[in-house]
C-alpha cells in the first residue's frame, strides 16, 4: 500500500528455519509466485545458498538471512510503490498497444515464459532419458532376434545335413546362387 492506501503490488514471503539450504526451494517458490500472481517473492532463511552472504536475487527470487529481512522488505516495498506510481501516472492514456507493451515488459509475462521454458526443458530431458532407455531395449531385442535367427538357421542346416536334398531350401535363410556370366547356374554346380 502506498500513502493513499492503494495496493501497489504483492510480495510473497516464505520463511525457513533450518540449518541447511535446499536449492529446490527457489523453483517451488517461483511456482507459488506464479500461482499467487505475486510481483516479487522472498525467502527468509537461517541457511543461505553458498553464493549468498546476507541477501541476493537468485533465479528471480529474493533470498535473505533473517537479520536482513526487514531492510530487504522495505527496499522491495519501496520499489513496488515507485513502479505503481509510474504505472498510475500513465493510466488513462494507454492504448491497447501500450497495455500489451506493459504486459510484455512486466513480471507476469516473464514468469509465464520462464514456466514454459522450464517445462520444455523438463520434456527434453525426459525425452533424452527415454531415447537412451529405448536404445538399450532395442539393442537387447536386436541381439535376441539375431540369436533366434542364427539358431534357427543352424538347426535347419543340421537337419539338411541329415536329410540331404529331401529337405527343401528356405529362401530367407538360403545362400544366394552366384551366377556365372558365361554359363548358367547348372554349369556352376557341375563344375
Amino acid at each position: 500500500m502506498n500513502t493513499q492506501n492503494q495496493p501497489c503490488g504483492t510480495i510473497l514471503w516464505e520463511s525457513k528455519r533450518t540449518k541447511n539450504w535446499a536449492d529446490n526451494w527457489i523453483a517451488k517458490l517461483r511456482d507459488d509466485q506464479r500461482k499467487a500472481n505475486a510481483d516479487m517473492a522472498l525467502i527468509v532463511s537461517n541457511a543461505l545458498p553458498r553464493s549468498v552472504h546476507t541477501f541476493d536475487h537468485v533465479d528471480g527470487i529474493w533470498v535473505t538471512e533473517t537479520r536482513c529481512a526487514i531492510p530487504v522488505a522495505i527496499a522491495l516495498r519501496q520499489s513496488l510503490i515507485e513502479i505503481a506510481a509510474a504505472r498510475q501516472a500513465g493510466e488513462g492514456q494507454q492504448t491497447k498497444m501500450e497495455l500489451v507493451y506493459r504486459y510484455l515488459t512486466g513480471p507476469r509475462f516473464r514468469q509465464r515464459i520462464e514456466a514454459i521454458v522450464e517445462k520444455f526443458s523438463e520434456m527434453q530431458s525426459d525425452l533424452d532419458k527415454e531415447r537412451k532407455a529405448m536404445t538399450r531395449v532395442w539393442a537387447k531385442r536386436e541381439a535376441q532376434i539375431r540369436g533366434v535367427i542364427e539358431a534357427t538357421a543352424g538347426m535347419y542346416g543340421d537337419l539338411q545335413g541329415i536329410a540331404g536334398k529331401a529337405l527343401e531350401e528356405i529362401d530367407s535363410i538360403a545362400l544366394p546362387m552366384i551366377e556365372d556370366r558365361t554359363g548358367t547356374e547348372d554349369d556352376e554346380l557341375a563344375a
